[in-house]
């Protein structure tokens, strides 16, 4: 056989191998397992948990590099969202920071993705004590909201949710606070 001959052969052989690669990439796409949707916020101040682990002030593991990740299902009640990687976050003896804070306090907010929210709400004692729609509409990327503790007086733990409109998952961040200390 002529070389020219070859060499065309292998060319042959090469693009019909680069187009059987190129049809075959989305059907192994969609064969992937679906991810979620890594979560993308938290509250800077009052320092949240996350947020004293992303400082260092507190020692903590993976949450320490990825503050904004706090993600589960909608209608947990934990700081770590029932993330297991994230489960320091639920240690209440772990030795957060509390801050002193008034009856009135307000909650800033970082945003790495801006997604489509439904609500946020600020729990205390397992009692929510203040609720905000969005209606849908996506967060700037840092932004705040003022909450009334209602009569709650102490050093509490707030539990900060953020309910995203199009999709069963929520983020969530804690915050440990001495209201009217």
């Amino acid at each position: 056989m002529h070389r020219s001959t070859k060499r065309a052969g292998r060319g042959r052989k090469a693009l019909r191998a680069a187009v059987v690669g190129a049809g075959a990439a989305p059907l192994l796409l969609l064969a992937l397992p679906a991810q979620q949707a890594g979560a993308h916020g938290w509250i800077t101040n009052p320092p949240s948990r996350q947020d004293q682990c992303a400082t260092g002030a507190v020692e903590c593991g993976a949450i320490s590099y990825e503050p904004q990740s706090v993600e589960g299902p909608k209608g947990l009640t934990s700081c770590s969202g029932g993330n297991e990687g994230f489960a320091e976050l639920d240690d209440d003896g772990k030795g957060w920071a509390v801050t002193n804070v008034g009856s009135t306090t307000t909650f800033n907010w970082k945003i790495t993705a801006r997604h489509s929210t439904s609500t946020w709400q600020y729990f205390v004692g397992g009692q929510k004590v203040a609720e905000f729609d969005d209606g849908g509409a996506r967060p700037p990327a840092e932004f705040s909201h003022t909450v009334d503790f209602g009569g709650i007086t102490g050093k509490q733990k707030v539990l900060a949710v953020w309910n995203v409109a199009d999709t069963a998952n929520a983020f969530y961040a804690c915050v440990d606070v001495n209201i009217g200390g």
